[in-house]
């Protein structure tokens, strides 16, 4: 795997420096609904501002808009910092993907974004798996270091990678599927034990070591309040739908969570957003925090699920980056990794 050279060994005295972070945050409004990403990277802002940096430019993208909509401005984020961390030498520039040339990773748009600067750091891992003009071209301009959120994403899934502890149990869910196939496989090479629940179990066919559930709580309809029932995982009613892990998949499940001394968690086992249906992400959030093991969760529905439950605390690592983190485990190359030079 590719490890980066970190911000820890740049000069950054005086030097002006760009730094990609990841304000991709939920808003309502213009209130920040979640600042989890905007804390995590204040390690990494304050280290160049304590060794002595001049201006830091913040650049980020937030959403999926359509050219310069108001809706997707980072001003309520840049307020919102300065609540976290105030510094006139601090400037958040507006949403990348404002510009065409960011999704396009167009060097003339990279050449903006470095113009003024003296090195470039790179603290965005949710965003690392795309070679866009923030996270790749501007890289190859300007002295490039991973920020201290990046190296420790590396650091936490590189260990799953090359040398966890065992038994390593890894746990995929969620309704994107063909997100997930690829890691599936990667995993099933590398754990002990890959647990599979949410719509990603209709897609797999049962193998060696990959455990898929036993029942499910099935619904005849695609609802909140839908009539639901407990049924053997190969006996759903046609037409019905399979909405959570069943009760005796949830003992199956969190048995050998609980025999782990490794986990790494991607994906709710059913649409824990409706009460009736979350019972299944909810003994597995609780089965992770509980284990007596090196715990990893990634994946926004996973992230929200431990949050919700209180039990972020209780896990070793909770990762920023849903798709980066499926991408690294599967082997593939990040665009915003490689592109920095190795330590």
């Amino acid at each position: 795997m590719h490890r980066p050279r970190s911000v820890r060994v740049a000069e950054v005295a005086g030097k002006n420096v760009l730094v990609r972070v990841d304000f991709n945050v939920p808003l309502e409004g213009e209130r920040i609904a979640d600042d989890t990403r905007i804390r995590a990277a204040l390690p990494t802002i304050q280290l160049l501002l304590d060794r002595g940096a001049g201006k830091l430019r913040l650049c980020s993208h937030l959403g999926r808009p359509k050219g310069e909509d108001p809706a997707f401005s980072l001003k309520p984020v840049e307020a919102h910092l300065r609540t976290l961390l105030d510094d006139p030498r601090i400037a958040v520039l507006e949403n990348t993907r404002f510009h065409s040339g960011e999704t396009k990773n167009d060097s003339e748009f990279a050449r903006e974004l470095a113009d003024g600067s003296d090195l470039y750091v790179n603290d965005a891992f949710g965003s690392v798996h795309r070679a866009h003009a923030s996270t790749e071209a501007v890289a190859h301009l300007l002295p490039a270091y991973a920020g201290l959120l990046l190296e420790r994403e590396l650091e936490e899934l590189g260990t799953l990678l090359e040398a966890p502890a065992r038994p390593f149990v890894a746990i995929l869910g969620g309704a994107k599927v063909e997100d997930k196939i690829g890691v599936l496989e990667s995993l099933a090479e590398r754990a002990d034990w890959v647990l599979v629940g949410g719509k990603m179990a209709e897609e797999v066919s049962p193998r060696n070591k990959v455990k898929l559930p036993v029942d499910v709580v099935a619904a005849g309809a695609f609802a909140a309040d839908a009539e639901a029932t407990v049924v053997p995982a190969d006996a759903v009613p046609e037409g019905w739908l399979g909405l959570d892990i069943g009760p005796e998949t949830r003992k199956v499940f969190a048995a050998r969570i609980g025999e782990a001394k490794t986990v790494f968690w991607n994906g709710p086992m059913g649409v824990f957003e409706w009460p009736r249906f979350a019972a299944g992400t909810e003994a597995v959030a609780r089965a992770v925090a509980e284990a007596d093991a090196h715990t990893v969760v990634g994946g926004g529905d996973s992230v929200r699920a431990v949050e919700e439950l209180g039990l972020a605390d209780r896990i070793d690592w909770v990762s920023t980056g849903g798709g980066a983190a499926l991408e690294l485990l599967e082997g593939k190359e990040l665009p915003g990794v490689v592109a920095i030079p190795e330590a």
